[in-house]
């Protein structure tokens, strides 16, 4: 969208029923989403033919719309088959999975030699990286990445296999995840959980002790225990030397005072060591061009028993950035390894530079506050963002890191042998290779690259290669499909959010609620309205300046907004809306206004966030407190009412359970597995012959 169109809705498509057919029974339920199959469409007709499939659940009800945001993006939660649970290992009390000796004597052992950890949101239990850093005996550092090492547990084309490469990813939405791999994998033997044994794939570097250059690097297969699981607000507490969050570290808990003590001065060096070390390697990186963009990252937070407890936004804090800065560390020289080893054949993640003309709204914007952005390099862009900063307002930076972040180009997966080298560069990065191997629990294109890397290592020793590796024609295929999957996945994430964000604000009371009432910023002219940013609750939407009457807004200094006759007119950095009784008011960006939020519902598209200017004037909240916290999205007031939502949908649970039974019934649907679900089955069957996968 250029800066001269308009702003337009966003709609689905709704499925209706020819008008002169007059049925006597609707064909499918009312108040419900569902799928239905389009089986023709006639030359001469409006409306196509079809088939009802199946009820996805009540429109509005939180289950209902999260089945109709996976159908949307053609995601599979089905259970995994007893095939595929057949191929995994067993870890029960009567039966505990141990390291074997073949394992021991075929890895490196860092079990007693290093202090490893991990450090991840709270509640994660899928943990697949940890990293550990000690003084060898000449002085110098050892820094080392542990990933979990799942292809030891995955067979290639095996049946688990083939359906993680189905999957390609885990999806995560706003309150909850669908695995790529079974639990049994992902949240226990392939999790590096803290005091229990685990196999790894790790990548260890020698650094000169003071300089932080690298020397050396390692790439095997180990075995590391774990010692402790932090969580990212933990370590932070740690790192800023404030030492009374050990007691809520369970590993801290059971210990006498002196090693208590002990163990805690270790910790706090190691976090303190890693965050300098990945100081290093960030600068060292900025001065090729890395690019820091803003985003605005909301997640839902559940309680012991799953239950909605929260949803807040991610809080950024250096140890975020520590953790990134080691597993890009990781995954460049990884790349490295890879591709010298198989330059045909490796899989890469490119990220081309974008277009240039897809910074003209950002260049536009930024003139309007005094900042020239130069846009020719990542080097030029990055340097210019960290001068675009207005002291009196910190939002003006953060939000034009985030229309840079929009103008990008998406990084995609390749194999070498389809592009030339000068063309695998990762634009944002500013890396020259880059690959994912630190998350194989929730990414197939880390099982890849483990199984390539574990093939260079066998290629460096002379040994056989075991792994079997896909030709370069195959691996683009599959590349293409894992792409696919990753936008399904990034899409289905927004969409989740936005519904959370929406049930939060639907039955408020819009003239009673504080919450519905907020401070906006400007970011974007339109010619019949501006796009408006809400700090608080991280919601970025449009604002109409002229309603589809035809009327315009009227700010009064110290009055809400109003709908009059008259006209508006667009300027370069701004929109001026004049009446016909000659009252004008003029928007400027950058500004910030007063919004009132509220929700646009719908029957046959989802429901969507309103925002609406009521006074050319920031908002001040009379409560100093309540505005510092502001920032903290969608606190106790957000989960009393979502959970409301959901509980008085498990309350209708027993009497959707009869209509859908009703209609299985009328419409002759079975309550197994349907034929679409079959078809469809096969036709993504079809897509893993990586021998003849064109369609992938």
């Amino acid at each position: 969208m250029n800066g001269k169109e308009e702003l337009l809705p966003c709609v689905r498509m709704t499925v209706m029923t020819r008008p002169q057919e007059s049925p006597q029974v609707s064909p499918c339920p009312q108040d419900f989403r569902v799928v239905v199959r389009i089986d023709s469409w006639e030359s001469t007709s409006v409306y196509p033919n079809g088939h009802f499939v199946r009820v996805l659940g009540r429109i509005g009800d939180l289950e209902g719309e999260i089945a109709t945001i996976l159908v949307e993006n053609s995601i599979s939660v089905a259970p995994f088959s007893e095939a595929q649970m057949c191929e995994m290992p067993v870890n029960t009390p009567e039966n505990p999975w141990k390291v074997s000796p073949e394992e021991e004597r075929e890895r490196k052992d860092l079990r007693k030699t290093h202090l490893v950890f991990s450090i991840d949101p709270k509640g994660c239990e899928d943990v697949d990286d940890t990293l550990s850093v000690r003084t060898l005996n000449n002085g110098d550092l050892e820094l080392g990445v542990h990933i979990a090492d799942v292809t030891h547990f995955v067979a290639p084309n095996s049946y688990i296999d083939i359906e993680a490469r189905t999957r390609a990813t885990t999806y995560y939405l706003a309150d909850r995840r669908y695995d790529m791999l079974p639990s049994i994998l992902s949240a226990d033997l392939c999790s590096l959980l803290g005091g229990v044994d685990r196999y790894a794939v790790s990548v260890m570097w020698e650094l000169d002790k003071t300089s932080y250059e690298i020397k050396k690097v390692w790439y095997g297969r180990t075995i590391i225990r774990s010692s402790y699981k932090l969580f990212y607000e933990a370590a932070q507490e740690l790192l800023d030397g404030n030492f009374n969050i050990i007691d809520d570290i369970p590993e801290f808990r059971d210990l006498d005072e002196k090693s208590r003590q002990a163990k805690l001065e270790d910790l706090v060096w190691a976090i303190g060591k890693l965050t300098d070390i990945a100081r290093h390697v960030r600068a060292k990186r900025d001065r090729c061009g890395a690019l820091e963009l803003e985003g605005v990252e909301v997640r839902v937070q559940l309680d012991e028993k799953k239950n909605i407890q929260d949803l807040i936004p991610k809080q950024p804090l250096e140890v975020h950035e520590t953790v990134a800065e080691f597993m890009i560390l990781a995954n460049h020289w990884v790349a490295k390894k890879i591709w010298e080893s198989f330059p045909h054949q490796a899989l890469l993640r490119q990220h081309p530079p974008p277009h240039q003309e897809f910074f003209s709204e950002l260049r536009e914007c930024a003139k309007a506050k005094g900042f020239f952005i130069d846009t020719r390099s990542n080097k030029t862009l990055a340097d210019s963002l960290d001068n675009a900063n207005d002291p009196s307002d910190p939002i003006v930076n953060r939000l034009l890191r985030s229309m840079a972040a929009q103008a990008m180009s998406n990084a995609l997966y390749f194999s070498t042998g389809s592009c030339a080298e000068e063309e695998f560069h990762h634009y944002g990065l500013a890396l020259d290779k880059y690959t994912h191997f630190t998350s194989p629990i929730r990414r197939y294109s880390d099982i890849i690259v483990h199984r390539l890397l574990m093939a260079a290592i066998s290629k460096d020793k002379k040994m056989e290669i075991k792994e079997n590796l896909f030709s370069n024609k195959d691996l683009e295929e599959l590349c293409r499909h894992i792409n696919n999957r990753n936008r399904a996945a990034q899409h289905s994430q927004k969409q989740s959010t936005e519904l959370f964000q929406c049930m939060y604000f639907k039955d408020k009371d819009q003239e009673t609620e504080e919450r519905c009432i907020s401070d906006g910023v400007i970011y974007s002219i339109r010619t019949n309205g501006v796009l408006v940013f809400i700090p608080r609750f991280g919601i970025k939407g449009a604002a109409y300046l002229k309603n589809k009457d035809g009327l315009v807004i009227s700010c009064g200094p110290d009055s809400c907004s109003e709908w009059k006759p008259g006209s508006l007119q667009r300027f370069q950095n701004k929109i001026t809306s004049t009446t016909t009784g000659g009252e004008s008011v003029t928007f400027h960006l950058f500004d910030h206004v007063t919004v009132r939020i509220s929700v646009q519902a719908s029957r046959c598209h989802s429901d969507t966030v309103r925002l609406e200017i009521m006074r050319n004037q920031p908002y001040m909240i009379p409560d100093t407190e309540l505005f510092h916290q502001s920032s903290l999205l969608l606190k106790s007031d957000l989960v009393k009412e979502v959970t409301r939502s959901v509980e008085e949908a498990q309350l209708a649970q027993e009497v959707k359970v009869n209509i859908i039974q009703e209609d299985y019934q009328k419409y002759c649907q079975t309550k197994g597995r349907s034929l679409y679900t079959l078809l469809e089955e096969i036709r993504d069957l079809a897509l893993l012959d990586v021998s003849n996968s064109h369609e992938i």
